[in-house]
């Protein structure tokens, strides 16, 4: 197994997900719920900026190996796996929405590593329809983790639990646009080999 700075800080992001569940399972008494959220949200984001800085170095160094191709996606869907169960159970996020979100990470894994199997992965290469879903993502779980009016100088600058309410229901429709658009690219493919076998 290699290991490399770009592998650590994928290895990071895995570390930091219990942290992000965690935080919420501290007694009152320590640490209150304003506080928590605060937290929680902040490890969020900085497991968040690893997923972009390993990439970024894997590249930069030239560290790319098939172990950090094949880690990376695993950190990045346990991480948004876990953000979207804790707000289920904090009751902040409706679980048909964490469904849809996960449901579709799975299938499309499912589908990419087939893909790759049957020589044709670059049919269902990383999209921009399927990053600006990570975008707003990505976006959403740490504003729904934080949950409360931001506030600046005793100024709101944003409602928190509103912005992250719309970006996640944004991030669900584009979650089954995407979806759609990755098994219409792969249909010639999936259509040839279940003819093949029949």
């Amino acid at each position: 197994m290699p290991f490399n700075l770009p592998i650590f800080l994928t290895w990071l992001r895995i570390v930091l997900i219990p942290l992000v569940v965690g935080v919420f399972y501290v007694p009152d008494l320590m640490m209150a719920v304003p506080s928590k959220n605060l937290a929680a949200a902040v490890i969020f984001v900085l497991a968040a900026l690893t997923d972009w800085f390993d990439g970024f170095l894997a590249r930069k160094l030239n560290q790319t190996s098939a172990f950090g191709a094949f880690l990376d996606p695993v950190a990045d869907k346990l991480m948004v796996t876990a953000a979207l169960l804790i707000l289920v159970e904090l009751g902040r996020l409706n679980a048909v929405i964490a469904l849809v979100i996960v449901g579709r990470e799975i299938a499309i894994s499912a589908l990419r590593e087939w893909m790759a199997h049957i020589g044709a992965s670059r049919s269902v290469a990383v999209n921009s329809l399927g990053k600006f879903k990570t975008v707003c993502q990505m976006t959403a779980i740490p504003l729904l983790l934080f949950n409360a009016p931001l506030v600046v100088g005793g100024r709101t600058w944003l409602d928190a639990r509103v912005w992250g309410l719309w970006l996640i229901y944004l991030a669900a429709v584009l979650t089954i646009w995407s979806m759609l658009y990755y098994m219409k690219l792969a249909w010639p493919q999936i259509r040839e080999r279940v003819g093949a076998e029949q």
